[in-house]
């Protein structure tokens, strides 16, 4: 007798970034998930290392950025190397210095970590059970995906598990039936060619080499990000975690075959490219030789009930440190999305805007890829004339996108775009982009924060009010009615077993001289009783105002928020902006929230 298969709502096939991402968000749902590896543990060597600002940001609102920082080599400088011009047998000489970020595209750095570390952090997370005890993630390890098939019909019920995954270990072979399915499972993903899916795209001739190195050099720079152009190639400088490993990579000469790369090669061309100072190798830690290659999958879904995330549909260089991040940002959007549909929070085509958004974003970034892999080859720069000092300018010009900063989603069910009236209420806040920060003063304590530190990555939507100056009459009587509104709105979507603020939070930020400002005088829809205790929670209000040891951090400004006229912000669980209006159409919220949320009368606790 055939066994029968095992049920689980969410089956990740592969626990790489995308994979564990998207665990830590099914998990903060409660949802029933399993994780099948084909490794027989965690990864312990991760090749990928750079860190975006906008990866350090996820993992800041899942409140495990703090390890992350610790341990990372922070990149805060860049440094550009090239031959004196006329001098090329003189050998390198620094040209110029840059800042690897700027201010304004994040409060959070750019850092070098590990992927392996990175991977244990969100294990660490999935280790932690509802009650707050210890347990075992549900990873298999082990175990190799060997087909994947959906019930086209099935698929229809949206109850059904309608998808199939066979699997084996060891010669055992053990069936799956799920809900749905994530192809988490890399470049030559089984789950992809189940489905009869294909990569779709080319490789070039150019061949680099990378290699993990302990340096014995008098070259000034060792421990910067350094792209250094010289007569005998190029090298990308990654300063690693742990101040004494760098990464290196290495374009190798016109013609070099990846078969043909040995490590000595390798040594051996650095050696030339760092003339004239000296380069020796204490040791290699790791390496390896690749030719670079930009491909997308044709499909990123079968169904809307199998969906590819990460290397299973988008492959490309690694010197834009782009495929862990992108594929870890994959997982995020997905799994909050297939969170609040298995809750029945959502209903099921909300996963129509996964695929969407991350198709658009991996063709983006295999277009990005394509040019910025094209600054670093030398045979390009010659023909178009590109100067050492126009290769920096672009190099730096590229910073909001390598920080993962540049994505806009298009316009769909949670993305509602105004253009220019958008603008008007909120100038420097952009519909389908990540909502940007800024520092406020916490009501209830006076404690200086950045804003998003109030929006944690807890599953819900977020309504942000700019009220302005709650201490003016008309102003007053302005929030209090668009209380009244939200609070109508948000118990539409709210079970009366669940918290007020489970379904939509809210976040008010005033203008106001806030030792002026008497607790009474917040609606009370901004302070709603919640918790075990059911305390009225007092950390939903900001003020824009002086702090004791921060000085201000002018929010208002820093939005494009006008004092007098306010504004209301829609932030997705994600943190993307989903929508902006004004304090006097903030009824519209219904409407948008009923698009894609299920009302609370047909919901489930």
């Amino acid at each position: 007798m055939t066994p029968e298969a095992e049920k689980v709502e969410v089956l990740i096939c592969g626990s790489g970034s995308a994979g564990l991402c998207a665990a830590v968000w099914l998990a903060r749902f409660r949802i029933n998930y399993k994780i099948l590896e084909r490794r027989d543990g965690p990864l312990q060597i991760g090749q990928a290392d750079g860190v975006q600002t906008r990866t350090v940001e996820i993992f800041d609102s899942f409140g495990i950025a703090e390890d992350l920082l610790k341990e990372a080599y922070h990149v805060l400088e860049l440094s550009f190397w090239s031959p004196e011009d006329g001098k090329e047998s003189a050998g390198i000489t620094r040209k110029r210095y840059a800042p690897d970020k700027e201010t304004e595209i994040s409060h959070q750095p750019h850092v070098i970590l590990n992927q392996a570390r990175l991977n244990a952090l969100m294990i660490g997370e999935l280790r932690k059970s509802p009650e707050g005890k210890l347990q075992d993630p549900p990873i298999e390890y082990g175990w190799e995906v060997k087909g994947v098939e959906v019930d086209a019909q099935a698929a229809n019920d949206h109850e059904a598990y309608a998808v199939g995954v066979d699997a084996a270990k060891d010669g055992v072979t053990k069936s799956y039936r799920a809900k749905y399915v994530l192809g988490c499972d890399g470049a030559h993903s089984v789950v992809r060619k189940s489905l009869g899916f294909k990569m779709i795209g080319d490789s070039s001739d150019a061949v680099w080499g990378v290699m993990d190195i302990y340096p014995r050099t008098n070259f000034p720079d060792i421990r910067k990000k350094c792209v250094i152009n010289s007569a005998a190639g190029n090298i990308l400088i990654i300063p690693r975690e742990g101040d004494c490993m760098a990464r290196f990579y290495t374009e190798l000469p016109a013609g070099t075959k990846v078969s043909d790369v040995s490590l000595q090669r390798l040594h051996d061309h650095a050696r030339l490219v760092f003339q004239p100072y000296e380069m020796d190798f204490a040791e290699t830690f790791w390496w390896s030789a690749y030719s670079i290659g930009q491909r997308r999958a044709d499909y990123f879904h079968s169904n809307h009930r199998v969906f590819l995330t990460g290397d299973a549909c988008h492959t490309h260089s690694p010197k834009a440190g782009q495929g862990m991040n992108v594929s870890l940002q994959d997982g995020h959007n997905v799994g909050w999305k297939l969170g609040m549909i298995l809750n029945g929070r959502a209903r099921p085509n909300l996963l129509e805007t996964y695929v969407l958004e991350r198709e658009r974003t991996a063709t983006e970034l295999i277009e990005f890829d394509r040019h910025f892999t094209r600054l670093f080859n030398s045979k390009y720069r010659q023909e178009h004339n590109i100067t050492p000092e126009r290769f920096a300018e672009q190099f730096v010009k590229a910073g909001r996108y390598t920080a993962g900063q540049a994505i806009q989603y298009d316009a769909s069910s949670i993305v509602v775009m105004n253009g220019e009236k958008d603008k008007e209420i909120a100038k420097n806040v952009t519909v389908g982009m990540r909502f940007p920060t800024a520092q406020v003063v916490r009501f209830a304590d006076a404690k200086a924060m950045q804003l998003v530190k109030g929006l944690p990555a807890n599953g819900r939507w977020y309504v942000v009010v700019f009220a302005g100056d709650v201490r003016e009459k008309e102003t007053a009587a302005k929030l209090q009615k668009v209380a009244q509104t939200l609070e109508q709105i948000t118990r539409s979507f709210t079970p009366s077993v669940l918290d007020a603020d489970s379904v939509i939070d809210r976040v008010l930020v005033i203008a106001s001289d806030r030792k002026k400002v008497q607790q009474e005088e917040i609606p009370e829809y901004f302070t709603p009783a919640t918790g075990k205790w059911k305390q009225k929670c007092l950390m939903k209000t900001y003020a824009d105002d002086e702090s004791y040891n921060s000085s201000h951090g002018h929010a208002y400004e820093a939005y494009g928020v006008d004092p007098q006229r306010g504004a209301v912000v829609v932030v997705r669980p994600d943190h993307y902006v989903a929508k902006i209006t004004t304090l006097e159409d903030v009824d519209s919220l219904s409407q948008f929230f009923q698009g894609f949320l299920v009302p609370a009368s047909g919901e489930k606790a």
